[in-house]
């Protein structure tokens, strides 16, 4: 049990893959439901997060106004409020990622 806890760790640590408010067109990998881009079922839909500026966090890639994950991306990103991040967290750029 504790070597599947340890093997599935790096996976908690993704971008979680939910419904995101919807902002322009939805990212690749989801779909519009009313006011909400959808992941789709595919299973290889990416975790995404708002775009805040012009470009997007370490280990992300733009998709309209949102920033998707990278397929070797490890970490969660949120936006940053003010000007540091959570305890557990580092800075890049206009976004918090958690440290691993």
């Amino acid at each position: 049990m504790l070597a599947l806890t340890l093997a599935s760790a790096p996976a908690l640590a993704q971008q979680p893959v939910r419904p995101l408010p919807k902002v322009g067109s939805c990212p690749s990998g989801y779909y519009s439901s009313g006011s909400y881009c959808v992941p789709s079922s595919s299973g290889n839909t990416r975790g995404a997060i708002e775009k805040a500026g012009s470009s997007c966090p370490m280990g992300f890639y733009s998709s309209g106004n949102y920033c998707l994950s990278s397929p070797s991306n490890t970490r969660e990103a949120i936006q940053k409020t003010g000007h540091s991040c959570p305890l557990g967290w580092f800075s890049s750029g206009r976004y918090c990622l958690r440290n691993r």
